[in-house]
């Protein structure tokens, strides 16, 4: 059960939709999935509710809970067919976060390392989870010395991080066509072009260089039309960023895609060390062929007004 304190300002309400459609070159027997698609209801994120239908409708679902904390789907599909649909639909309030003046006078990015090198401490042991490399985020001398630019000695340690964020913005290009999900960072760090999953996770890598625990966060966020323009369906986006351990103020959230501290754009679906802990979808099917692959996501703001009692998360499944 998440609680919520009773002055915890709500800041924005969003509907999101998430919708992902296969269509298969031939007939597929079975499908086997596992789904990250439920928002995580924590101290700056409640849900309001949550429902996920498939099409055609699955044989088996079954509900978890991951080593990380989020909430998860098994689905299995024994029907024949071609097309697949995976609708998930939520409303979600972000509570206040902290600001920019909230990081100025956190302790020195030393002293955190030290602290994590010298003991186990009791108040720091979710951090140790991700002080360390995972499939997707190797350690490297490279990372360390490209991170070391904006973590000076005796730096504060949530603005040093605030630092590192506006240099990957700065000196990295946004570019779909450079990287896959299996680039290794150090191709991102030469080519200095990616996503906001490479950014992601090469922040995440430059700060476990450095003996500092850094954790990947799934998301979405809502999307800015240019002035005068409608919002169009569908034209949101999943999205990744990073949140940073700091001790007294927990974990921080950085997005080095959009050179920012994040507030209130931000929907967070789950956490882990790295995108393969918490990919939106993936399984296996039997026969299918060729697969044609399209996601869409819309987030539409909603009033804050008429928002049910602060509260444990919803969670509902259907099928149809």
């Amino acid at each position: 059960m998440t609680h919520f304190s009773a002055d915890a300002i709500a800041r924005a309400r969003y509907r999101v939709v998430h919708e992902t459609r296969y269509a298969y070159q031939s007939v597929v027997t079975l499908s086997q999935q596992y789904l990250h698609m439920t928002p995580r209801s924590f101290q700056y994120q409640r849900i309001e509710s949550h429902e996920i239908w498939v099409t055609p409708i699955e044989n088996d679902g079954v509900d978890g809970i991951d080593y990380f904390g989020n909430k998860t789907r098994q689905m299995t599909i024994t029907a024949p067919h071609q097309k697949l649909l995976v609708h998930a639909e939520s409303t979600v309030v972000l509570m206040q976060r902290p600001g920019l003046a909230s990081i100025k006078g956190t302790p020195s990015w030393e002293s955190l390392r030290d602290r994590l090198q010298q003991d186990t401490d009791p108040s720091m042991l979710d951090a140790y989870r991700y002080l360390y490399a995972s499939p997707h985020v190797i350690c490297s001398l490279d990372l360390e010395q490209y991170a070391r630019i904006s973590y000076t000695r005796g730096r504060p340690q949530l603005d040093a991080a605030l630092d590192l964020t506006q240099r990957i913005f700065d000196e990295f290009e946004f570019d779909d066509t450079a990287t896959d999900i299996s680039t290794p960072l150090e191709e991102v760090l030469k080519g200095r072009r990616g996503v906001c999953q490479d950014f992601a996770q090469l922040m995440i890598g430059c700060l476990r260089s450095l003996g500092l625990p850094a954790r990947y966060v799934s998301g979405y966020i809502l999307t800015h039309p240019p002035a005068g323009q409608p919002r169009l369906i569908g034209a949101d986006a999943s999205h990744a960023w990073v949140s940073v351990f700091c001790p007294g103020l927990g974990w921080v959230d950085f997005d080095p895609t959009n050179r920012c501290l994040v507030q209130h754009d931000h929907i967070t679906l789950g956490w882990g060390r790295d995108f393969s802990d918490v990919t939106p979808m993936r399984g296996v099917v039997l026969g299918g062929g060729e697969q044609d692959l399209e996601v869409r996501v819309t987030v539409t703001p909603l009033p804050l007004g008429g928002m049910q009692p602060q509260g444990r998360g919803a969670f509902a499944a259907s099928t149809g």
